[in-house]
């Protein structure tokens, strides 16, 4: 990355309260394919901020984690090009 583009960036989080749709695929997930290779991106699984509609339903984030990631990979987001990560486990 050149210096002008190494200080822009993205940072942007889906909440897991349940499964992906296609209104994440084309109001989200088609954006951060695009700008992956324009910006310096960073996007995490905002499983904190989901507990604060979800806080009495706490497994439900267990279930939709991992599925969550792997769709995103599944559709283009390249982990070579973009940081992820999940809220939660950053200290």
């Amino acid at each position: 990355l050149s210096s002008a583009v190494s200080q822009r960036r993205v940072l942007s989080g889906m909440r897991p309260t349940g499964r992906l749709h296609l209104g994440h695929y084309h109001g989200v997930l088609k954006n951060w394919i695009k700008l992956q290779h324009e910006f310096e991106c960073f996007f995490f699984v905002a499983d904190w901020h989901a507990l604060t509609t979800h806080y009495g339903e706490v497994e439900i984030f267990e279930n939709h984690v991992l599925d969550m990631v792997i769709d995103w990979l599944a559709v283009g987001v390249n982990p070579g090009s973009a940081s992820l990560f999940v809220q939660s486990k950053i200290p």
